[in-house]
């Protein structure tokens, strides 16, 4: 079986691109988005904390497991987050995660 999907990933300049990531690794999105040199503060270090790693669903979100309490609080800081909002820390990819489209929205400070 294979494990590697293609995502594709708006940075907030408006640029697409597709990214293939590995679904057996057990990185969260936010981790494999700086391993792919992409903007994301991460401040917390992933414990949905901070929402630096704030990331708009574009597509594809009906296959991402559902947000927890916490997550939802952090969302709720934002202003510009809505239902679309996630932390990427939070997101684990599986390969029913082929096709997700995001857009990154985390502040840079």
């Amino acid at each position: 079986m294979d494990h590697i999907i293609e995502i594709e990933i708006e940075d907030r300049d408006g640029t697409v691109q597709k990214m293939e990531v590995p679904t057996d690794v057990n990185l969260s999105l936010m981790e494999l988005l700086k391993a792919c040199d992409y903007e994301v503060l991460a401040t917390c270090g992933g414990m949905a904390l901070c929402a630096t790693c704030h990331v708009q669903i574009k597509s594809g979100g009906e296959h991402l497991a559902e947000p927890q309490d916490q997550e939802l609080d952090m969302l709720d800081t934002l202003p510009d987050a809505d239902d679309d909002s996630r932390l990427a820390c939070q997101l684990r990819l599986t390969n029913e995660n082929a096709g997700l489209s995001i857009k990154i929205k985390g502040a840079l400070q």
